[in-house]
């Protein structure tokens, strides 16, 4: 007999909002990880978030973070913007609510044994499960340029470079021009960073108030008509696509203007990196695509981050099996792998759910999905 009806492998906001609305059903459900970990481990604790109130993790609509903040007496005006720490509370709250225990344990590997999965912990114990749930955060698909390994310890992708105090008196080269390039260069200024280069390829961003409420109609047409991202046509999930880069990418947030003294920061834009090399003194020495040099003391990769499950270690016992395509896995309207009982939600689904299922407002939408999938699947 398994240990589990379902074993959930992540902690982030995929993984418990799965867990949560999956307990609520009746479903006997364990989940391993270390709760919000790229969250407190790879986002700098002076971080914003871009999202309000609105966006929280209660398929049910009950622990809302509206919720949290009335509870804690919390207005809007206090998180405008929203600091990390906030929603991490909120985080640590919703599971409080909804009896979310975690294994804090790290799942090294996953297989399948006759008709259970059996998973493999980091302390050698093993949990075994009819069904599993996969939610791999971003923190496993860092994308870099190729030259990045050039610069070897002197670069690190956003993820890794967290804590500024170590760059203090630096040069510091941010590569990449969305709102975590120019959000880590405030946050390099504010931490004593000398000098902010930023270049990117395309022009200088706007910075601006910007809405998100057109995305709901898409999370609310995902839920009701399963399938539904899928069933657009090329154009139609261009056109939304393209409507996200300009509210989510090509506009930044107007609370990092003040931030960005320009005796300080330098913007590149329209620009790119064509060679770098690491001179005898350890100075990063870069000439950019238009003939400008710059010599450097630290390169700070925000270069985002790019879906591929081949590069998730606890899967590869299940890669044969899993279909995938360009690095995604290829899912149906539940979130269900081409693996019976191997379901998977969040970043990774993009392709199949749409963009807005790589941010944390698409969690309510998934668990209700990935949850009715298990109902049905028996």
């Amino acid at each position: 007999m398994a240990d589990a009806d379902l074993l959930v492998v992540g902690a982030g906001p995929y993984g418990v909002a799965v867990a949560a609305h999956a307990l609520e059903r009746g479903i006997v459900t364990t989940v391993v990880g270390r709760p919000m970990e790229f969250w407190t481990e790879h986002m700098p604790a002076g971080m914003f978030l871009r999202s309000g109130l609105d966006w929280h993790l209660d398929a049910s609509a009950e622990h809302t973070f509206e919720a949290f903040a009335e509870d804690r007496g919390i207005t809007p005006a206090d998180v405008d913007p929203v600091p990390i720490g906030v929603f991490l509370a909120y985080a640590a709250w919703f599971q409080q609510q909804k009896k979310v225990t975690v294994v804090e344990r790290l799942v090294t590997s996953l297989h399948h044994e006759g008709d259970v999965f059996v998973a493999r912990l980091d302390d050698d114990s093993r949990i075994t499960a009819e069904r599993v749930v996969a939610a791999p955060g971003a923190g496993y698909f860092p994308q870099l340029p190729h030259w990045a390994a050039v610069v070897g310890n002197s670069g690190a992708h956003t993820a890794d470079a967290v804590h500024f105090e170590e760059m203090a008196g630096a040069r510091v080269l941010v590569v990449g021009g969305r709102q975590s390039a120019y959000e880590w260069a405030a946050l390099l200024g504010e931490h004593g960073a000398t000098r902010v280069d930023i270049v990117h390829r395309h022009p200088v961003p706007q910075f601006d108030r910007v809405s998100w409420a057109f995305v709901n109609p898409y999370i609310e047409a995902t839920v009701a008509v399963p399938g539904w991202w899928r069933s657009l046509s090329e154009g139609e999930r261009q056109a939304i696509g393209q409507r996200f880069w300009e509210v989510g990418r090509l506009t930044l947030e107007w609370w990092l203007v003040p931030r960005l003294p320009r005796d300080r920061f330098n913007r590149w834009p329209t620009s790119t990196v064509e060679i770098a090399e690491v001179a005898g003194d350890g100075t990063v020495q870069v000439r950019l695509s238009n003939g400008e040099r710059l010599d450097v003391d630290r390169v700070v990769f925000a270069t985002g981050y790019r879906p591929d499950v081949s590069r998730v270690p606890y899967l590869q016992g299940l890669l044969p099996d899993i279909e995938t395509f360009d690095g995604f896995p290829v899912l149906d309207e539940w979130f269900r792998t081409s693996v019976p009982g191997l379901s998977i939600p969040g970043f990774a689904a993009t392709r199949d759910f749409g963009p807005f299922f790589g941010f944390t407002k698409g969690c309510p939408a998934a668990a209700r999905l990935v949850v009715e999938g298990l109902v049905r699947q028996g």
